[in-house]
């Protein structure tokens, strides 16, 4: 067996990807309203969710644009994928927290944004435009 590497794809189709899911998280999902199920999530916060679950997911979609956004200029790419990670652990944590009865696969959904966040580490530790 022949042991070959490949090359990473360019930075640009890397940055691409990632900035395509928080476009299409933030932008059709969230301020689009077309996952109904994200709404239920949020609503099951206490104090907060029943209130201003609505309000929240659609300035989280737009903050997940503008992410998006700062993915694809490259523009401090470290701390554009810090910003994600830790964004995207808070999420996590408080939709496990709030309403693991009603996401249909928890693990799933973990194990996938890990993968998710790996793509978005690589970005950030690359330089460049």
């Amino acid at each position: 067996m022949l042991n070959v590497a490949i090359a990473l794809p360019p930075l640009i189709v890397m940055r691409g990807a990632v900035a395509a899911v928080w476009l299409y998280e933030g932008l059709w999902c969230k301020v689009f309203g077309r996952a109904p199920h994200e709404a239920q999530v949020v609503a099951n916060v206490p104090r907060f969710g029943p209130r201003f679950g609505q309000s929240f997911l659609k300035a989280l979609g737009v903050v997940e644009v503008v992410l998006a956004g700062w993915v694809i200029s490259g523009i401090y790419p470290g701390a554009c994928a810090i910003v994600e990670v830790a964004l995207l652990v808070v999420l996590n944590v408080n939709g496990l927290l709030w309403s693991r009865d009603i996401i249909p696969d928890p693990a799933g959904m973990i194990v996938k944004n890990i993968a998710f966040l790996v793509l978005a580490w690589a970005c950030g530790a690359i330089p460049g435009r």
